[in-house]
């Protein structure tokens, strides 16, 4: 099952890269990420019942965690490669783009997600870091994949500031190496996460700390966690919408997974403290510059940029709390926000579609004058901004809730504080794209292709904020694996 996961989305990749694109491709690639979506299904109920699972002689493992985060990346990338049928017929149809390159398109998708997949699924955290080094490769094509001088600018800011990061990253990883080598380590098994974990309270503290700062600042980078973010808004704006939804939805989550996986080692070997500091430093940052930024932009794929700015931030908040309330809440806020931000962004690329630009104040009155796209945009807000019944409620109530117990509520004010301005800066961005003056524009008609599947995704994070049984298990065993 570990090894089917991993070679849909490549064997889909094959398929598409040996002709011309058509739209049969554009569905394979959708059928591809059903299947993962499928499969992390069935792992995590094998995981749930019957403990991790190894594959290709311990190179690969799925515990709960990884479960989650497989279902989390299926979920988005069936929205992404449903949009982006959209999106090639649209870029073919304009002489934007020729059928050779749609292909090469389909081909880098494919391979975005396998290795993201790889990096969820890798039971050594060497491997996980050549998985995310990897997605930093295909994504920079991804957003140069317009070729307009704006998006190859924001694919060589994103691949030299991100190389930047994982390089950090890896003198990261390596120190973590090193300091399992003293502790008795043996070779590459120094590097296997439950290896690590099992004599975490052996490694050297003062080489640890080190290793840890290295990580959190490396793979923040990826994750857009302020100082490191400035990458984030070029690329998810110039980048097209199925691939910003990915960007946006999985990526960034799946960067933070290799941080809570090296913070399970770390706060064996350090203690609470120093890992919780760091984050909570990361997570205010980005709560203040997302809040500042937001209230100035004219941009809704940038505002849309920013937004994930700060949800990061309040991710990592929630990961310094560490308690399984707090990191059960942290994955539920994983899944609410990849759902709420893939349907903006591909709802965004809908708008681009059919009103030419991106700027806020020459995009007014959507819901009188495109009443579906206007309200899915408008409901996805809504969602983003975390009202009920949407699951970033939920998620983010318990966040506060965790911080609290832990003894960080000054830490949880001061978020809620930044949440309040974020929250009035979109509002008035949002009044303006939806309740605008409309003019004598006729009502027109989003098609089923678009609507369907971007309300099916808010339908799906409005049920997971009422009702979580489906995946209440699964996000308890998570949180255990990183909140013992």
């Amino acid at each position: 099952m570990l090894v089917t996961v991993l070679l849909l989305p490549l064997v889909c990749g094959l398929v598409c890269g040996v002709a011309p694109w058509r739209r049969v491709l554009g569905w394979l690639g959708t059928a591809a990420a059903s299947g993962v979506l499928v499969a992390g299904v069935v792992l995590a109920v094998d995981v749930v019942h019957g403990g991790p699972v190894m594959g290709l002689d311990g190179i690969l493992r799925v515990d709960a965690l990884s479960a989650f985060m497989v279902v989390v990346i299926g979920v988005i990338a069936v929205l992404a490669t449903w949009q982006g049928v959209r999106y090639l017929e649209a870029e073919i149809a304009a002489d934007r783009c020729t059928r050779r390159h749609a292909s090469l398109y389909s081909v880098l998708v494919q391979a975005f997600l396998a290795t993201m997949l790889l990096a969820v699924l890798a039971a050594n955290l060497g491997v996980l870091w050549v998985a995310v080094e990897a997605t930093t490769v295909v994504t920079t094509f991804l957003v140069g994949h317009r070729r307009t001088r704006s998006s190859l600018e924001a694919s060589w800011k994103y691949i030299v500031i991100c190389s930047v990061g994982i390089a950090m990253a890896f003198l990261g990883t390596v120190l973590v190496y090193l300091a399992a080598l003293h502790a008795g380590g043996h070779g590459a098994n120094s590097l296997d996460w439950t290896s690590l974990v099992a004599q975490s309270h052996h490694l050297d503290p003062g080489v640890m700390r080190l290793g840890f700062a290295l990580v959190v600042l490396g793979y923040g980078t990826k994750v857009g966690l302020v100082p490191m973010h400035s990458w984030l808004p070029d690329a998810h704006s110039q980048a097209p919408a199925p691939v910003s939804a990915l960007m946006s939805g999985v990526l960034l989550t799946v960067a933070f997974y290799a941080i809570l996986r090296f913070k399970v080692v770390a706060d064996g070997a350090l203690g609470l403290a120093f890992p919780r500091t760091l984050l909570v430093v990361g997570g205010l940052l980005s709560l203040l510059v997302a809040a500042s930024l937001l209230l100035s932009q004219r941009d809704y794929k940038r505002m849309l940029a920013y937004h994930s700015v700060e949800h990061m931030g309040l991710i990592a908040l929630g990961a310094a709390a560490g308690s399984p309330l707090a990191i059960a809440a942290v994955l539920l806020h994983v899944l609410g926000h990849g759902l709420a931000k893939g349907v903006l962004f591909l709802a965004s690329g809908e708008i681009l579609l059919t009103e030419g630009t991106s700027e806020i104040e020459r995009v007014p009155a959507l819901l009188s004058r495109r009443p579906v796209l206007g309200g899915i945009f408008g409901f996805g807000l809504v969602a983003l901004l975390g009202f009920p019944p949407f699951s970033l409620f939920a998620s983010e109530l318990n966040m506060l809730r965790a911080e609290f117990q832990v003894g960080l509520g000054w830490v949880a004010a001061a978020s809620l504080v930044c949440m309040v301005v974020i929250f009035a800066a979109v509002m008035t961005h949002g009044r303006h794209l939806l309740f605008g003056p409309k003019g004598t524009a006729v009502p027109a008609m989003t098609p089923a292709l678009v609507s369907v599947p971007l309300i099916g995704g808010l339908v799906g994070c409005a049920f997971i904020g009422v009702s979580a049984w489906p995946l209440g298990p699964l996000l308890h065993a998570a949180a255990r694996v990183v909140a013992p």
